[in-house]
């Protein structure tokens, strides 16, 4: 039986990272990201996201090691925070593929 060996948690963590960037517009335009249809304030949860992904890119320069939790955390709260930019109709939906 031949295990896939899976990254180190903090290459898994710049990847997931790197992944977030290119999939969630966080330097959306004030006036783009506030629509008629709001389910939830855009604008903040977009600053809430990219605060997290600086934050982390700051705690892993300085050699901290996350844990599988803080990966998943972060997962969580992207894809929460796309759901709600998808029904806000700021970005499309796509077909997910992986991951």
């Amino acid at each position: 039986m031949s295990h896939q060996r899976r990254p180190a948690t903090p290459v898994a963590m710049r990847e997931l990272i790197q992944q977030i960037r290119s999939a969630i517009p966080l330097d959306m335009p004030e006036a783009q990201a506030c629509s008629d249809s709001c389910n939830a304030c855009s604008l903040k949860l977009l600053e809430y996201l990219s605060g997290e992904l600086d934050n982390w890119e700051a705690r892993l320069a300085a050699g901290e090691v996350p844990g599988l939790a803080d990966l998943s955390q972060l997962a969580r709260s992207a894809r929460k925070i796309h759901r709600v930019l998808q029904k806000d109709g700021l970005i499309e939906a796509q077909e997910h593929t992986g991951a």
